[in-house]
């Protein structure tokens, strides 16, 4: 009957129900995490984004329809796919980068810290809207709407960075400018 009551205080915006399935449900967010991503920041990371997520959502949240302890749990296993589909565009973003077509396991602090620099080369917008999209893994509409900005601004702001930082690194590091 305690869950059910926590449930339901939490899906009604009770900010000390929040706590309380922190207190009892992020340890196990963690420890699938940790499991999934071998690594403790990003755990932590996932975690943090998991509850943040289901504090944003909980107006979706049904208690009549299942476990607020699950529910989590299905937020959590998505922010652990975000957070696996971040690592896999990092990796292709370097390998772009480089002109590299091998896969690459992970990229490197050298090349971490190329592409910083070539984003932190972009316009303040245009930035915003990249560290949102690769960083914080939030889709078009959800940078839009966190930005106060027109969907179609987002999506040109995306190609246009990605597009003058690969012309960038394509004639700084050598690699041959592709078609």
């Amino acid at each position: 009957m305690a869950d059910d009551d926590l449930a339901r205080r939490f899906a009604a915006g009770d900010d000390r129900a929040l706590a309380e399935a922190y207190e009892r449900w992020s340890p196990l967010v963690y420890t699938l995490a940790v499991r999934s991503l071998g690594d403790v920041g990003d755990a932590e990371d996932v975690t943090q984004r998991t509850f943040v997520s289901a504090w944003e959502g909980r107006a979706g949240f049904r208690p009549e329809r299942g476990a607020l302890g699950a529910w989590l749990t299905g937020i959590a296993r998505r922010r652990i796919a975000d957070a696996h589909e971040a690592r896999r565009r990092l990796r292709e973003l370097a390998e772009r980068a480089r002109g590299d077509v091998e896969p690459v396991a992970e990229p490197d602090l050298a090349e971490r810290l190329l592409v910083a620099d070539e984003i932190a080369r972009l316009d303040d917008t245009a930035q915003r809207v990249v560290r949102l999209a690769f960083y914080d893994d939030l889709t078009h509409a959800q940078i839009a709407e966190r930005l106060d900005l027109p969907l179609g601004t987002v999506k040109s702001h995306l190609r246009r960075s990605l597009q003058r930082m690969r012309t960038r690194l394509e004639v700084t590091h050598g690699a041959a400018p592709r078609p």
